[in-house]
C-alpha cells in the first residue's frame, strides 16, 4: 500500500514537472496515468510484471521513469537464471532506445531528457541497472541467510538426534547392568527363599520364606516394568495401579513380618485425597520403613497419618533398637529421591534424630 502510493506521488511529480512532455495533456488523464502505475506497484510485491510493463509504456511514452525503477528491483529479487536476468536488461536497454527515439521525434525539452546519448545512458543505468543490482544483491543476501538459517537448524536437529541416540545407548547400558546385576540377585533371592519354604519344617520359618518370596517376586515384577521404559522410553509406561493409602497396611504387614514392630495412627478425619497426594504418602512411608530396616535392626516404630485442614502429614518415628542390624549396603540417594517427590508436589521434608537416639522422618504434602 505505501509503496503504491510512493510510486503514484513520484509518478504525477514526474508527469506535471516536465515542461513540452505531458503537461500537455489534460490533468485527470495525468492522475490516470499515475494511479495506473501506483495500482501496478501495489501488486508488485507478488507480481512485478504488470508494473514492468506499465514503466515500459509509460517511460517511452512520457519519460515517466518510477514505475521502471521499481519492477527493476523487483525483478532483481526474483528472476534466478542468467538468461531471465540478460532478458530483462535487453528489454530494459530497448526501452531505453525507444524512449529516444520518441524523444528525438518529438524534440524540444523531451529530446534534451530522452534523446541525447549520455541522457538516456544516466537513465538507462540509473532507473534500470542499478535497481536491477541492488535487487540481485538483496536477493543473494537472503539466500545466503536462509541457507545459513537451514544450516543452523540441521546441525541442531544433528546435535538434538545425537544426543538422543546417546541418552537411548545410556538407557540401554543401566537397563542391561540392572538386569544381568539387579534382577539376577533378586532371582536368585526369591529361588533360595522357595527352597527354604518348601525344605523347612518351622512353620515360622516357612511363612517367613514365603514372605520373602512374594517380595522378591514383586520387586522382580517393578524392576521388569522399570527395565522396559528404559530400554523403550518411547512406550506408555505401564499403568498399573499405584500405591495408595489404603495399600499401606499391606506394607506395614510386610515390615512387621520382618521383625518390625508397627503401629499406626491415624489423626484427624480421614478423607479421600488425590492419587498424586496419596501415592508420594505411601512412597514417604516406604522409604521410611526401608531406612528402618536397613539401620534400625530390631526395633519398633510409629506411624502417623495426619489428616489436616490443608494438608496430609506423614510421621515415620522408630525407637532406638533392641539389637544393631548388620549393617546393608547404601545407594546414598533414597533420602535425597524421596526430598525431591515430596517437593515436586509442593510438600516439605525433614529427617533427624530424636532425644530417646531414634529416628524420625516428616513429611507435609499439600492436600
Amino acid at each position: 500500500m505505501v509503496l503504491g502510493v510512493l510510486v503514484f506521488g513520484l509518478s504525477l511529480a514526474t508527469l506535471s514537472g516536465q515542461m513540452g512532455v505531458a503537461t500537455d495533456l489534460p490533468f485527470p488523464l495525468l492522475v490516470l496515468i499515475a494511479a495506473v502505475a501506483g495500482v501496478a506497484a501495489w501488486f508488485a510485491p507478488r507480481a512485478w510484471w504488470p508494473l514492468a510493463a506499465v514503466g515500459a509504456l509509460a517511460h517511452v511514452g512520457f519519460a515517466m521513469w518510477p514505475p521502471l525503477l521499481v519492477a527493476s528491483y523487483y525483478a532483481g529479487t526474483t528472476l534466478r537464471e542468467r538468461r531471465d536476468i540478460a532478458a530483462y536488461a535487453g528489454m530494459g536497454a530497448v526501452t531505453v532506445a525507444l524512449s529516444a527515439g520518441v524523444g528525438a521525434l518529438i524534440g524540444g525539452q523531451r529530446e534534451h531528457l530522452t534523446g541525447t546519448l549520455g541522457n538516456a545512458t544516466l537513465i538507462g543505468a540509473a532507473g534500470i541497472g542499478l535497481p536491477l543490482v541492488f535487487g540481485l544483491w538483496v536477493r543473494a543476501r537472503r539466500d545466503v541467510l536462509a541457507a545459513a538459517q537451514e544450516r543452523a537448524e540441521r546441525l541442531e536437529r544433528e546435535q538434538v538426534m545425537r544426543a538422543d541416540q546417546a541418552r537411548a545407548q545410556e538407557r540401554a547400558r543401566i537397563a542391561r547392568e540392572m538386569h544381568d546385576v539387579v534382577a539376577h540377585r533378586v532371582s536368585l533371592m526369591v529361588m533360595h527363599a522357595g527352597a527354604l519354604e518348601v525344605g523347612t519344617s518351622d512353620s515360622r520359618t516357612a511363612q517367613a520364606a514365603a514372605l520373602i518370596g512374594d517380595i522378591g517376586r514383586e520387586a522382580l515384577t517393578n524392576l521388569r516394568d522399570v527395565l522396559g521404559v528404559l530400554r523403550s522410553p518411547s512406550l506408555p509406561a505401564p499403568r498399573a495401579p499405584q500405591p495408595t493409602l489404603a495399600d499401606l497396611d499391606g506394607l506395614l504387614d510386610q515390615s512387621r513380618a520382618l521383625g518390625i514392630a508397627l503401629t499406626r495412627h491415624d489423626e484427624g478425619e480421614a478423607r479421600s485425597l488425590g492419587p498424586t497426594v496419596e501415592r508420594t504418602a505411601y512412597r514417604v512411608v516406604q522409604e521410611a520403613l526401608t531406612n528402618v530396616h536397613k539401620h534400625a535392626g530390631e526395633t519398633s516404630a510409629d506411624v502417623s497419618i495426619r489428616f489436616l485442614p490443608s494438608s496430609l502429614e506423614v510421621v515415620v518415628a522408630n525407637h532406638p533398637p533392641v539389637r544393631q542390624a548388620a549393617p546393608l549396603p547404601e545407594s546414598g540417594w533414597g533420602l535425597v529421591g524421596l526430598r525431591e517427590r515430596v517437593e515436586l508436589v509442593g510438600g516439605t521434608l525433614h529427617t533427624g534424630h530424636r532425644e530417646d537416639g531414634g529416628f524420625e522422618l516428616r513429611a507435609r504434602i499439600p492436600a
